[in-house]
């Protein structure tokens, strides 16, 4: 008998992208996918996009941990989206919710509990969000993608299965990427700031970038709008962003310099890429990054450098100390055995739903 899935998640990419990398495994499975999501977050324009996945729009008030005068209105906000997700439950009847995140799967988690629909939810930082915070009292599992975090919620709700990585990131054509890029064969570092990209980085990379590239080629996703047409030196090259060619990219480079978002530290986790990680600070997030990249650095996959210290020099520094040891990082990436979540999380679905059977 055909089985009915619904995913939720929401707000950012990073609660989104990882329900993209079991889609293709529910596909396969002939799963009837559902998305429950806001009216107009990123999280429909992405979903929209696909085939044979049927998008439900909830209403959605915000999660915040600072002052705002919408904190007075937009709790209403969620409590109409959880009506709005309980009605959408009744109608689609699934057999199960996987929850990424995100203030938009609040209702629909709390929703699934009421009436009765069991609910795995996936935790991408070492801390939950506030959003996952909430909705840990309505899941059957919490699955997590650091091993940290089994310390603060236990076996059998708590389950290590690392991060679902998108099946397209193995499939990089390196000598497509080097023919597009103009390079020759020195080694490849990769640069990318998050969806955004970071102008401290930026700025680092580009005090140092004729000392770099006279050893290395460099791409560097630098950020909308964050192009330097000023620069125009063999071996380095800008992109705003990139999309179709990331796979290639990562096929090309040797090494990758990076914030240390958790679902793109584990994308070269499981593409073994020696990284240098730069957290955002306690400043401009709630320190998850920090946390993330300690990790990293504790488990051997990374050295990190806090932007407090960066600086040409300091990332000139911290390139040599990568190279020196790239091969023992590879190794230890190589002995990690939840460097790709996605087949484990389906297992976690698939027994809760026999176990449902069952009961």
């Amino acid at each position: 008998m055909k089985k009915t899935i619904v995913l939720t998640g929401g707000g950012t990419a990073g609660h989104v992208t990882p329900n993209l990398s079991l889609i293709p495994l529910l596909k396969k499975h002939k799963f009837d996918i559902h998305y429950i999501g806001s009216i107009n977050g990123i999280e429909k324009e992405i979903i929209s996009k696909l085939n044979n996945v049927k998008y439900h729009s909830i209403r959605t008030g915000k999660l915040r941990r600072y002052f705002s005068w919408q904190n007075f209105t937009d709790p209403f906000r969620v409590i109409a989206g959880y009506f709005d997700a309980k009605k959408i439950l009744n109608e689609i009847k699934p057999d199960i919710v996987f929850s990424k995140g995100g203030f938009v799967s609040v209702p629909v988690v709390a929703a699934a509990h009421k009436v009765s629909i069991p609910v795995v939810a996936h935790e991408s930082d070492i801390t939950p969000g506030l959003a996952n915070k909430i909705s840990k009292r309505y899941a059957n599992t919490i699955c997590f993608t650091f091993p940290d975090s089994l310390e603060k919620i236990k076996p059998p709700i708590g389950v290590y299965t690392g991060s679902p990585i998108r099946s397209e990131l193995f499939e990089g054509d390196k000598e497509k990427a080097r023919s597009l890029l103009g390079f020759d064969k020195k080694r490849v570092i990769l640069v990318m700031g998050g969806s955004l990209g970071s102008r401290i980085i930026n700025e680092a990379v580009r005090k140092a970038i004729r000392e770099i590239t006279a050893k290395y080629n460099v791409i560097h996703i630098c950020g909308k709008g964050n192009v330097n047409d000023s620069i125009a030196i063999p071996g380095y090259k800008q992109f705003e962003y990139v999309s179709d060619e990331l796979p290639d990219f990562f096929a090309l480079c040797d090494y990758i310099i990076s914030r240390a978002g958790s679902n793109s530290i584990h994308e070269f986790l499981a593409l073994k890429k020696p990284m240098i990680l730069i957290p955002l600070s306690t400043k401009a997030s709630r320190g998850d990054q920090i946390l993330n990249a300690k990790s990293f650095e504790k488990r051997g996959f990374a050295i990190v450098l806090n932007e407090e210290n960066l600086s040409g020099k300091t990332l000139l520094k911290a390139i040599t100390y990568l190279e020196n040891d790239a091969q023992k990082m590879i190794k230890a990436m190589e002995k990690e055995k939840h460097a790709n979540g996605t087949e484990i999380i389906f297992d976690i679905l698939m027994k809760k739903l026999k176990n449902k059977e069952t009961d």
